[in-house]
């Protein structure tokens, strides 16, 4: 819920924060004021995967499969987007593993069902394009809470080469031998 300035109130808390517009019969809270709590992110595609570029998606949901969010049980292993066909631009994420929710009764969901993915039109044709002409892949990267909705964070990604794999380990043990000296250093 967005505060916003009344009669007699202090004015100089309105000015810090943007009115929420209203859409329909809802409060649109603005993105700026949204809390983000990640709910699991996808290493092992930065590990296997080259980020080309990233993506904000909706996630079409039922009711059952939010709570079982919110307690955390959902796995990206193996999950990735593709186009229902060449026709349409809807995108929809295969994969997804959101786990029945332990109190749902007979309109629990299916754990494994495809999910409807929610982005603009220039959007979905640049993941078109990619992945149609460059042969590129769309990965979830994480999914969170950005304010009540939930959010998925795609990638368009090219697989990494054996070498390019390395090459990372590699440099992200450096880093990380860097920063132990120098915490060394300072102590």
């Amino acid at each position: 819920m967005v505060l916003t300035a009344t009669e007699g109130s202090n004015p100089s808390l309105s000015a810090a924060k943007a009115p929420a517009t209203k859409r329909g019969a809802f409060f649109v809270m603005p993105e700026s004021e949204r809390t983000i709590r990640v709910i699991i992110t996808n290493r092992k595609a930065l590990h296997e995967y080259e980020v080309l570029q990233r993506f904000e998606a909706g996630i079409v949901l039922v009711g059952t499969e939010v709570k079982s969010l919110r307690a955390g049980k959902v796995s990206l292993a193996d999950t990735y987007a593709m186009f229902s066909s060449r026709q349409t631009d809807e995108l929809w994420l295969l994969g997804l593993h959101i786990a029945p929710y332990d109190f749902g009764n007979r309109e629990n969901h299916e754990p494994l069902r495809k999910r409807k993915l929610l982005l603009q039109a220039h959007e979905l044709r640049k993941l078109r394009e990619g992945i149609e002409e460059k042969g590129l892949t769309v990965i979830p990267l994480s999914v969170y809470f950005s304010g009540p909705y939930v959010k998925v964070e795609l990638g368009l990604m090219r697989g990494k080469k054996l070498y390019d794999k390395r090459a990372s380990t590699k440099e992200r043990e450096i880093k990380r031998d860097l920063q132990r000296r120098t915490s060394d250093d300072d102590h």
